[in-house]
């Protein structure tokens, strides 16, 4: 129905009650809120993303780094102590197809439990006897010591080995020569021709023992670890003893002549060579794989095998699980140090959530009272914030927590989906708990609180580096949580106690300021003593953020400093200076080598020296003591000795004394030699007998030639030495110090080594023979060497573990320092809408743009240098009162007493260069977002 002016009548169908269907619904809470702020939501879920996938990673690069070490370390150990050695006694039915039956069941059942490698396998038999081989014309060390011969059989000698000449022995004949196959080396150089029938003695029954010689063969590859422990299979090994010089070889036997083979050797064994895969090995896994290894050595593991291969005789031996508790208690050594990094970024990354939770806090805390104002409880407004920070930090932690898991792959995910968990729900929870303050503020009790929270944390800090003080070095091994979370309490505090110093001294510099004509500095200064809500207690988090991190950067980095030093100095002390040349017994350095040396560029101090190790002390009392004895040139010795820091003594005491041959000469004298100097001037005989009166110079603990005799010296000046014993007027070791390239004087050897140093006799055999195995380096001839401390330290250097400690450091300091940077943008963010008001009505009065930028760096800049200074003598605090506590031989490579100790130089550059880039932030960030906001703060009522 229609009126005249053709509008619509109202019906009672039109003015029904709207239906549930066509009712309004009001937008989802998550949707709206994300809809009306989305950089915060994306930035919220950065955030979030960054830190859950850092609190992943951690744990990932260490268990990487300590896999990596592990099994480098037990590779490094070569083939056989990381193998599984069975043996059994050798029966008369033995054969190669029992041989293989047995190593199928070892394979099988070993194999269950470890991960075994193909390449080192091997198994077969050998003879327990060694027998000689008398045979006219076969060459001969000494005429008393026949070559001896030992005898195995190998499986798959075939396919590791070419025969040269003949054939492949076969099964022997009853009562005949057993058929062998030997090394065509060993042949050339022992005289054996093929077809010989070798004389190898009579039995006990007076039967004639014989082999006769079928094949020649030469090693496919000689330097294979395979042949390790499988005697002397690539030519004529040397023995060298004083009681038997004499050559030796090893000859091998058919699978079919087992028998034949116990029979000659008057018994045989069986044996099986199963090694682990190194790959294989885990660091967590650790003590489950040496309880597995010694079950077959001893426990069960052992009666399973025996059970299998139905030899109750069957022995099983190995030295992994020894190796595997070395690698362990290595690990277990290096964890505090290396867990230290971690945990500042940890504390770090708490530091600015909390401080990004008060930034988001600040900003909607109108929004939150209006909330609770219209009748929203406290749970139904915290849950829809904990539902509106789901929606972007969750995801956001899935996604990191799965590119962590995917891009550093490892066994273990446990400890790193913990740790992302952890850090997930303190970006999920941190801004919830900040807006659940506003509502506890009014029954705060003021500055009471904050000082009791304080006090709670000096006295937490002070029990902690107490209890680390007195316990010392630790020796248990294992992470050490007190010892780890010390540093960080040290930084926590200092952080606290910087907060309430910092206000003091920067409002008081803004006094100072504010007698001055300019007004930059005293504005500056004063916004600086305020926080944005121009109270004089700025807040303390970003305060700790940054000391955290300087203090976690600068321990770590004197920890590695520190390592470095220690290294060098060790490899010093091993090698006797900076360089250093030591030869056999049978030679003697030429005097044109020790001019042309000296000579080197780098070379500050020099000398030559002859160490004679087969002296003896001779007392007042006329006992005597073996020792060695040192001949050196006092002056040069003297400043090797103060370079390297062992047996530092004066040179003049040492000057040699003239008269007759009875006129003691000045000597420095071990302190196991001290007592015994009491009685009166005592006597250093020679080998040859002819002696050497001594007085007393001076005591020392070590010199720079024996850093660890083992054993009594004695360290005379060379000039009355060789006045009074002629047969010491030799060199047999070179020492220098100075920045000596290893190269030259090598080069220098081989060109002035001088004919007294080729060897002849039995030397030029045992040279010859250690050539033949690979040992002579560097052209030099076998037992010539050169020391160089600039190698054995990066020898030292070159472990796994060490550079897996160094690489988490440095990703620490790297997240620790972005996560600071990061606290201090926040910083700026949260007073950003109070600054920007303040410059733009500075702005309406003439302030420039340059001293716009001026402001802001002068508020900014206190406390980031107070940090900065702060963190630097807390980390040298720390480092004074914990060094002593950490264990640094692991990280070192050796053995050593060193502690940590606090050194300016790597303490300073990271703090400096953090507080660098925390400086450009600012003026970045003024540069590029402070003047959009200054323009829009001036443009405010343009639209009205």
């Amino acid at each position: 129905m229609t009126t005249q002016a053709g509008t619509s009548v109202p019906t009672p169908e039109s003015t029904s009650v709207p239906t549930r269907e066509t009712a309004h619904r009001p937008a989802p809470w998550v949707r709206t809120r994300l809809r009306a702020s989305p950089s915060a939501a994306v930035l919220m879920a950065a955030l979030a993303f960054v830190t859950v996938f850092l609190a992943a990673a951690f744990p990932r690069v260490t268990d990487r780094g300590a896999d990596a070490a592990l099994r480098e370390f037990v590779s490094q150990k070569g083939l056989n102590p990381t193998s599984l050695q069975s043996s059994s006694k050798t029966r008369d039915h033995d054969d190669a197809a029992e041989l293989d039956r047995v190593q199928q069941q070892l394979t099988e059942k070993v194999g269950q439990q470890l991960t075994l490698s193909q390449p080192g396998r091997a198994y077969g038999a050998r003879a327990l006897g060694d027998r000689g081989m008398g045979n006219p014309g076969y060459a001969r060390i000494s005429d008393a010591d026949p070559p001896m011969l030992s005898l195995l059989y190998l499986h798959d000698l075939e396919a590791r080995a070419t025969l040269t000449d003949g054939a492949w022995p076969t099964r022997g004949t009853g009562g005949g020569p057993l058929p062998i196959v030997i090394s065509k080396q060993a042949a050339d150089t022992i005289h054996i021709k093929l077809g010989d029938v070798i004389d190898n003695g009579v039995e006990g029954s007076g039967a004639q023992r014989a082999t006769v010689v079928v094949g020649l063969y030469q090693v496919n590859s000689p330097q294979d670890p395979f042949w390790d422990d499988l005697g002397c299979p690539a030519r004529a090994c040397l023995n060298a003893t004083s009681a038997h010089e004499h050559w030796m070889t090893s000859g091998f036997v058919s699978g079919d002549s087992l028998a034949a083979m116990a029979h000659w050797g008057s018994s045989a064994e069986d044996f099986w060579r199963l090694p682990v895969d190194p790959a294989s090995l885990r660091a967590d896994q650790l003590d489950r794989t040496r309880n597995t290894v010694r079950s077959f050595q001893t426990g069960s593991g052992a009666t399973d095998l025996i059970d299998a291969t139905r030899r109750a005789d069957l022995h099983t031996s190995s030295g992994l699980s020894d190796l595997l508790t070395r690698a362990d208690e290595r690990y277990q050594a290096s964890l505090p140090l290396s867990t230290i990094g971690p945990a500042g970024v940890a504390g770090v990354a708490t530091v600015v959530l909390c401080l990004a939770a008060a930034l988001t806090t600040d900003r909607r805390t109108g929004e939150i009272q209006l909330l609770r104002a219209r009748g929203g409880s406290r749970t139904g407004v915290l849950l829809r914030l904990i539902g509106e920070g789901a929606a972007t930090v969750l995801p956001a932690a899935v996604l990191a927590t799965t590119l962590a898991l995917v891009l550093l792959p490892t066994p273990r995910w446990g400890q790193a989906v913990l740790a992302a968990l952890a850090a997930a729900l303190l970006a999920l929870l941190a801004f919830p708990a900040r807006a659940a303050l506003l509502w506890a503020r009014r029954r705060a009790v003021g500055h009471r609180r904050r000082l009791v929270g304080e006090l709670a944390v000096l006295v937490v800090t002070v029990a902690a580096v107490a209890e680390v003080r007195r316990r010392g070095v630790g020796t248990g091994g294992g992470l050490d949580p007190l010892l780890v979370a010390a540093p960080l309490l040290l930084a926590v505090t200092g952080g606290l106690l910087l907060a309430r110093l910092e206000p003091l001294l920067v409002g008081r510099l803004a006094a100072l300021a504010g007698r001055g004509r300019g007004l930059i500095a005293f504005l500056g200064l004063a916004r600086a003593a305020r926080d944005t809500t121009g109270r004089r207690r700025p807040s303390a988090l970003p305060l700790l953020a940054l000391l955290i991190a300087v203090t976690t950067t600068g321990f770590g980095a004197t920890v590695l400093d520190t390592v470095d030093h220690v290294r060098a100095r060790a490899a010093r002390i091993a090698t006797g200076g900076d360089i250093g040349v030591s030869l056999p017994d049978y030679a003697t350095l030429p005097e044109s080598f020790a001019k042309a040396a000296a000579a080197l560029p780098g070379v500050r101090a020099s000398t030559g020296a002859w160490v004679e190790p087969k002296a003896r002390f001779v007392g007042a009392d006329q006992d005597y003591t073996d020792a060695y004895l040192v001949v050196v040139d006092p002056v040069a010795y003297a400043e090797i000795a103060r370079t390297v820091g062992v047996g530092e003594f004066d040179a003049a005491k040492l000057a040699g004394t003239s008269g007759g041959r009875d006129t003691p000469v000045p000597a420095l004298f071990s302190r196991s030699l001290a007592k015994r100097l009491v009685a009166g001037p005592a006597e250093v005989r020679t080998p040859n007998g002819n002696g050497l009166r001594t007085t007393v110079a001076g005591i020392v603990p070590a010199t720079p030639a024996l850093p660890d005799p083992g054993k009594p010296f004695v360290v005379v000046p060379a000039g009355p030495a060789w006045e009074r014993l002629p047969d010491v007027k030799r060199i047999n070791k070179w020492f220098a110090v100075g920045d000596v390239d290893p190269e030259q004087v090598r080069a220098t050897l081989r060109n002035n080594g001088g004919s007294g140093g080729q060897p002849s006799g039995i030397a030029k055999l045992i040279s010859e023979d250690a050539a033949a195995a690979g040992k002579a380096t560097h052209g030099l001839p076998a037992g010539y060497t050169v020391h160089s401390s600039r190698e054995s330290a990066a020898a030292l250097a070159d472990d796994p573990l060490q550079h897996a400690a160094g690489r988490l450091f440095r990703y620490a300091a790297a997240a620790g320092a972005g996560f600071a940077l990061l606290a201090v943008l926040l910083t700026l963010f949260r007073a950003a809408p109070e600054r920007t008001a303040v410059l733009a009505r500075l702005r309406t009065m003439g302030l420039r743009p340059r001293q716009a930028l001026a402001l802001i760096m002068t508020e900014a800049l206190p406390q980031t240098l107070a940090a900065a200074v702060g963190g630097g003598l807390v980390a040298l605090a720390a480092v004074a009162l914990l060094g002593g506590a950490f264990d640094i031989s692991t990280l070192v490579g050796a053995q050593v007493g060193d502690v940590i100790t606090p050194a300016p130089m790597p303490v300073l550059l990271p703090t400096a260069g953090l507080a660098l880039l925390v400086g450009l932030a600012v003026v970045l960030e003024t540069l590029v977002a402070g003047r959009r906001r200054i323009a829009t703060e001036l443009r405010a009522g343009e639209q009205a």
